[in-house]
């Protein structure tokens, strides 16, 4: 059991909250505005957790508080709180379990680079109501049916491929389904990648709030890319388009997709020690 004392914690829960507050309290300004956000919206909406939880800070398991409160989960010891893994709720061991086969799985494939982000294509391919309706497509419709047909549609995210349009379905190399996801996901899929920070907060409370906001911090970065590379014309947003329908385009969509899926790495890692803590591996 490591101990802070009550300067350093309350520092850190200080430091966690002005971190997350430069994507939460725009959020809150544009929702009491009634203003939608094609990019910066996913990450609250699709992403369950609310604003105020990601700002509230938790130090994890394993850690006292010298000072704390105590909080419904939590057990004194002297002058210092910390979670009581007892306390734990019963579905926190088989998402850990989960989440840990799930990572595991996905750590030990080589990351595909060659997806080029056709899955936003493909949700609006051969449609005439595309997701973000109020947001143009570069290319058209035209434009943007003739570079799914152009290019081969390789999508491993189950939560990516039940979003495509009947038409683009079949022009995916595989299946992926719920039950597959193990079998399937990679480091390289950009969703897999933000999906960390849905494994962070599924850990809650046992997740370190530094480590959720981690996670947060590089799926923000991932979701900019994801819809730079979509058929959408976010340029007036600043978003400037990464153009896959060229050779360009899709090097540098390659690199980016590399650069994250090795951010991710580390990550990935801190999470199974999570997963360990709740459902150790000989229980």
């Amino acid at each position: 059991m490591r101990v802070l004392d009550e300067p350093t914690w309350r520092g850190r829960a200080a430091a966690h909250r002005a971190r997350v507050e430069v994507w939460t309290v725009p959020h809150r300004e544009r929702r009491r505005r009634g203003e939608a956000h094609p990019v910066m919206d996913f990450l609250f909406t699709y992403y369950s957790l609310r604003p105020v939880r990601l700002e509230q800070w938790e130090p994890g398991l394993g850690v006292a508080l010298r000072g704390g409160e105590d909080r419904p989960g939590r057990v004194r010891d002297g002058d210092a709180v910390h979670l009581d893994p007892a306390a734990l709720p019963e579905r926190l061991t088989g998402t850990a379990r989960f989440v840990r086969a799930l990572l595991d799985a996905t750590a030990s494939r080589p990351p595909r680079l060659g997806c080029f982000g056709l899955h936003e294509w493909a949700m609006v391919y051969r449609t005439d109501a595309p997701r973000h309706g109020a947001v143009p497509l570069r290319l058209g419709s035209a434009g943007t049916d003739a570079v799914v047909e152009s290019l081969p549609v390789y999508c491993t995210h189950h939560d990516a491929f039940r979003f495509f349009t009947a038409a683009a379905v079949p022009r995916n190399a595989l299946t992926p389904t719920r039950e597959a996801q193990v079998d399937n996901e990679q480091p390289g899929c950009l969703h897999a990648t933000m999906d960390l920070y849905k494994w962070a907060y599924k850990l809650s409370p046992a997740t370190p709030s530094e480590l959720l906001a981690d996670c947060f911090a590089l799926a923000v970065d991932v979701r900019e890319l994801d819809m730079r590379a979509s058929p959408y014309d976010l340029a007036d947003l600043g978003y400037p388009p990464v153009r896959i329908e060229t050779p360009a385009g899709r090097a540098e969509y390659a690199r980016a997709q590399a650069g994250f899926a090795e951010r991710a790495a580390p990550l990935r890692r801190r999470l199974v020690e999570v997963c360990d803590l709740v459902a150790p591996p000989s229980s």
